[in-house]
């Protein structure tokens, strides 16, 4: 599937309530996120939002209102080490490594992580308010990373939609690039790859979207016209708060992705 630059126009519905502080259990430890949930009748589609590299991610209120206003649940689980979560923060222990070991420690490192991803996944299946049937993946930057190893997994998943993964390593990882080249073409799911033009380096979407229509598998790509004035803008910004940009587009594709 070509590559495609598009603006949408998102109208919002009404905010939803601020979000629930919930533990999930990884292995032996205990982590935290955060719930937000729409008005409405039981049980709810379900969006797992995995945040980036940030040592404090936060709630994510932009995405968690913009998706719970639009009938989904939205579930930020923090992964071991970032914000409320136990354990070593990923950063720490990637500038502490060399340069020429560093790639690898990454990959190695998303893939823990990746079980935390995993164990979130199982704690939406098992809520009652959550249609386990009908689940999505989705996250920003080394979260589109997790959300790109979590397509390649048959987990029940109905669809992916990584922002700017791989954005701010890709140049300097071959490592991460062939893992990620490795999911794409495993995945088992509909994946949508998002970017604003303004990101850092928009290699990851062009190289994997060309990946995912060479090995046949459903894929949408759009990388859309600059955000804000800075790369910074164009990454973590596009994806916290460009929701009228590229929110009726991903609000599409889930409808389709996720229909019964």
């Amino acid at each position: 599937m070509l590559l495609a630059i598009a603006v949408t126009v998102f109208a919002g519905a009404a905010c939803a309530a601020e979000p629930d502080l919930v533990s999930f259990t990884s292995g032996k430890q205990e982590l935290r996120g955060f719930l937000f949930k729409p008005e409405g009748n039981e049980p709810f589609p379900a969006v797992l939002y995995n945040h980036g590299s940030e040592k404090l991610p936060g709630s994510k209120p932009e995405i968690g209102k913009f998706f719970a206003a639009n009938g989904y649940v939205l579930f930020v689980p923090h992964r071991r080490g970032h914000g409320r979560s136990p354990g070593d923060y990923i950063m720490d222990n990637l500038r502490s490594a060399s340069s020429t070991t560093r790639g690898q420690l990454m990959v190695s490192l998303l893939e823990q992580q990746q079980q935390d991803v995993m164990a979130a996944l199982e704690y939406l299946k098992n809520r009652q308010d959550v249609n386990a049937r009908r689940i999505a993946v989705a996250g920003c930057s080394f979260g589109g990373i997790q959300t790109l190893l979590a397509a390649e997994k048959d987990v029940g998943l109905r669809a992916a939609i990584p922002f700017a993964a791989a954005a701010m390593t890709w140049r300097e990882s071959p490592e991460i690039q062939a893992r990620l080249v490795a999911a794409v073409r495993r995945a088992t799911v509909p994946v949508f790859l998002i970017q604003a033009e303004n990101d850092r380096d928009l290699s990851p979407t062009r190289v994997l979207s060309k990946e995912m229509e060479l090995a046949g598998k459903a894929h949408k790509a759009v990388v859309y016209p600059p955000y804000g004035v800075t790369t910074a803008d164009g990454h973590g910004g596009f994806c916290f708060r460009g929701v009228d940009v590229w929110g009726q587009d991903v609000l599409a594709f889930l409808a389709t992705a996720l229909q019964q």
